[in-house]
């Protein structure tokens, strides 16, 4: 079969004005870049259509995947080029890929086979440049506090006490502890820093959760960059720097409208990871598309104990919107897995023949992974359908007990996706599926009331969905959790950040681990994204590349075609 890339080179694309126009969309209300991609004036759009009823949204999650991925994206945009195949007016709505996945372990993040949107290197890359304004508007902000700080430090802000890091779009361990201000008297004040990546970032995670300029403005007043001598927060707001991270910013809030590989509108926009950050995509990309579409596919990161989670904790209650259905995603290789058959670990080599081989058992044990992530998602209130996404090397067997574990387990339906090999047409019986279950009574709750104390929010989603035991803090932990809640931010939701490859916070742990405790390192506040962030197991905000990049088969000829992205 053809390369992803490929397939979206050779894929008949329609000018961006054509794809706007069919949406429902007028022309003054996108900004085109170049042909094929353009930007949405989305308080324009907002605006006019105020009065129209919104479509219902379908959130896409998946069980616990492999360092590879399940499908999650693939089934996303294939279920909404189903349901337009169908006769419902569809919009799928996604994150913006982080270039250091696309060039480290995963490369492309566009979807893969037949389920795509386009064009695919250009989202891939630079697309609209809305990462480069966040990783500017970021580090303009830390330029300021470490010249804040040369300056006489009026604040008298703590350089030991500083939490707001620089920030790039690149896989770099090497950034991950840095000193900077070294060379003398002129060349800064000497520090110990540090650098996420561009995804991690707070400003990424603000513009994910921003409601308007207005908002967007307020939030980036808010940020926490670290404390005083006398334990006073600081913010943004008291640089004075806040104002000029919004007009850095004012082109990146506007939605990116592309299309599908069928020719069906996808809005691009914001990309925060979710085994840090809160994980899904904007919420004014959902709007628009909630008034423009009967139905609008959206997805979270990793697995539902993570963004999805967060979905419904944090973005929902800002968004002020429900989801309508959940589709769990899972694949049979990551079954496999949960049942013991094999282990995959990331940047690390494989053999591709460990995945041809049938084994149904392993299958049936790695089913109380999907089992406890559709639990999960019952705490919410919402029917849930699963999708098993299908590879080429899974055998009818393994599908049909991976389906029939489903449904024992609470799935409303359980169907076979096909999409990355057939497009819309695949995923057609998902399709009806999710219709079905969007029809269903959803009664939906948040899992915890921000009237709780942190600890009490932390320990319920480490009960609740991670299944743990209890809960252990490290002194750190325990005086971060004093100091927050001493300043009015104990009210705020509360963001996981821990690996993906678990429920657990141990990446070693596979299927639905039982007899452990979740340990937090440390809490930390994100006050202009909106939430406090615990720091679990050994995370890092800054990833590293693996043995073989994904980025050393990127290249271009010369004629500007790229190729290698997947």
């Amino acid at each position: 079969m053809k390369s992803d890339l490929e397939i979206a080179q050779e894929a008949r694309i329609k000018p961006i004005s054509v794809i706007a126009r069919s949406t429902g969309l007028h022309l003054h209300e996108i900004e085109p870049y170049g042909a094929y991609k353009a930007k949405i004036c989305c308080m324009e759009v907002l605006k006019r259509l105020k009065d129209k009823p919104e479509g219902k949204v379908i959130l896409i999650t998946a069980i616990t995947p492999t360092p590879l991925g399940e499908g999650k994206t693939v089934t996303t945009i294939g279920l909404g080029m189903a349901l337009n195949r169908l006769g419902k007016k569809t919009i799928t709505t996604l994150r913006q890929p982080s270039m250091g996945p696309v060039f480290g372990i995963k490369g492309g993040a566009t979807g893969g086979g037949y389920s795509q949107v386009i064009p695919m290197e250009d989202i891939n890359l630079h697309f609209t440049g809305d990462t480069h304004a966040v990783s500017l508007a970021n580090n303009l902000l830390s330029a300021f506090i470490d010249n804040h700080i040369f300056h006489g430090n009026k604040l008298g802000i703590d350089p030991h006490s500083i939490t707001f890091n620089r920030c790039v779009d690149v896989n770099d361990r090497s950034l991950r502890n840095v000193v900077i201000g070294l060379g003398g008297r002129g060349d800064g004040v000497p520090r110990q820093a540090s650098f996420d990546i561009a995804a991690a970032s707070e400003v990424m995670a603000i513009l994910a959760l921003a409601t308007d300029l207005k908002d967007l403005r307020s939030r980036l007043g808010r940020i926490v960059l670290g404390w005083t001598y006398d334990k006073r927060p600081v913010t943004a707001e008291d640089l004075k720097c806040a104002g000029s991270m919004a007009a850095l910013l004012r082109d990146a809030i506007k939605p990116n409208l592309v299309q599908t590989l069928e020719n069906d509108p996808a809005i691009i926009h914001a990309g925060p990871f979710a085994n840090i950050a809160h994980g899904n995509n904007s919420i004014l990309a959902d709007k628009v598309a909630m008034k423009l579409a009967d139905y609008v596919v959206t997805e979270s990161g990793f697995g539902a104990d993570c963004g999805a989670e967060k979905f419904m904790d944090i973005k929902c209650r800002v968004a002020g919107y429900r989801p309508s259905c959940v589709v769990i995603v899972a694949s049979i290789r990551a079954l496999k897995e949960h049942g013991g058959a094999y282990s995959l670990r990331p940047g690390k080599p494989y053999d591709k023949a460990i995945f041809g081989k049938e084994n149904v058992e392993a299958v049936r044990k790695g089913c109380v992974n999907l089992a406890k992530h559709i639990e999960n998602m019952r705490l919410f209130g919402v029917p849930v359908v699963v999708a098993v996404n299908r590879f080429t090397a899974d055998t009818e067997a393994e599908i049909e007990v991976a389906k029939r574990e489903a449904m024992k387990s609470g799935a409303d339906e359980a169907v076979t996706n096909e999409v990355w090999a057939n497009g819309g047409n695949g995923g057609l019986d998902l399709a009806r599926a999710v219709m079905k279950a969007c029809e269903k009574r959803s009664d939906f709750k948040f899992l915890y009331p921000l009237e709780a104390s942190i600890e009490q929010k932390i320990e319920t989603i480490a009960l609740k969905i991670y299944g743990a035991d209890g809960v252990d803090y490290t002194t750190t932990a325990e005086t971060s959790i004093r100091r927050l809640s001493k300043h009015g931010f104990d009210k705020l939701p509360v963001c996981m950040a821990k690996t993906h490859l678990s429920i657990s916070d141990d990446p070693r742990l596979k299927g639905a681990p039982k007899g452990w405790r979740l340990t937090v390192r440390d809490v930390k506040v994100s006050a202009g994204a909106g939430f406090l962030y615990a720091l679990c197991g050994e995370m890092r905000t800054m990833p590293g590349l693996p043995t073989e990049p994904a980025g050393t088969k990127v290249d271009i000829d010369d004629k500007g075609k790229v190729s290698g992205l997947f």
